[in-house]
């Protein structure tokens, strides 16, 4: 008689934790938070919208799902025309070391072109849409020139420098010969490496990929012939494809990183801001882009 209290209050005990555990991995599922704890086999879904300008989220969402166990496989949601070429490599060299880990597929939505190709190309598996926008491999700096503009209202630049190139790329005087020649051997060098990355992620012979790098675009369907992607599909059979490679049998949980299922507002907000920031870097870019200039 004497048990009965301690086994009714272990069992109350249990019988609480077994509720707050359930509880707590019901809301995580639906919050898409990818808590340690849960239990099952999961994939996890970053995605990368709009022009790429920095690195810090994606790689921290894709670290915590490369630490967290219960994720088997991860896939890459893109819609970018790219952008920095940082942050496009240094999202590249981040799916290239977590596909030693976990398997890594690509699910391309409207465009994924330029640094949104780059990023993808290291992934295991790449799946577009017919219709997909793929490729742009090359790498653009623009500048612009007011120095007509300011002559036109007076206004003259005064330039105190250390060097002869210190002002390279000034917009209030003419390039010259030897400055154009610079910043083509700094975009050739930031090609090469483009392109190398892209043989060796496609595992594509390196003079195969430099006849296409041109800057060129080309459709879903012709990148799968040129071997750029591995098939065709939407989201949901990138998914599919990452748990089969994963060795999932059945139907896989989706986790998205905490905060990461926005209102229609949110969504209407961050278009306007990215369509905002690539109007701003249109007019005045800064420094090598990795990026298709046909979006808009």
């Amino acid at each position: 008689m004497k048990k009965r209290p301690f086994l009714l209050a272990s069992a109350l005990l249990a019988g609480l934790f077994v509720f707050f555990l359930a509880l707590a991995v019901t809301v995580a599922s639906f919050m898409g938070r990818p808590a340690n704890f849960a239990i099952g086999n999961k994939i996890g879904v970053v995605e990368v919208y709009g022009v790429i300008a920095d690195s810090r989220l994606i790689i921290e969402q894709l670290h915590d799902f490369r630490d967290n166990d219960s994720i088997k496989a991860i896939v890459l949601r893109i819609d970018s025309p790219g952008g920095g070429v940082g942050p496009s490599q240094e999202i590249h060299d981040e799916i290239k070391a977590l596909d030693a880990v976990k398997p890594v597929v690509v699910s391309m939505g409207s465009v994924a072109a330029s640094g949104g190709y780059y990023i993808a190309a290291p992934a295991r598996e790449i799946i577009a849409n017919p219709g997909t926008i793929v490729g742009s491999i090359g790498v653009i700096m623009q500048f612009t020139n007011f120095q007509e503009l300011l002559d036109k209202i007076g206004l003259s630049s005064v330039i105190v420098k250390s060097g002869e190139y210190k002002d390279i790329g000034s917009p209030t005087r003419e390039m010259s010969a030897a400055e154009r020649e610079i910043l083509q051997n700094l975009i050739d060098d930031v090609h090469n490496q483009f392109v190398a990355s892209v043989a060796e992620g496609r595992n594509i012979d390196e003079a195969i990929v430099r006849s296409i790098a041109d800057g060129r675009v080309f459709s879903g369907r012709r990148a799968m012939e040129l071997n750029l992607v591995d098939g065709m599909g939407n989201l949901e059979v990138a998914i599919k494809r990452s748990a089969e490679l994963a060795g999932i049998v059945g139907e896989p949980q989706v986790i998205y990183p905490p905060g990461k299922k926005p209102w229609f507002i949110d969504l209407f907000i961050e278009e306007t801001l990215n369509r905002l920031q690539f109007a701003l870097q249109k007019q005045h870019s800064v420094g090598l882009q990795y990026i298709w200039r046909g979006f808009n």
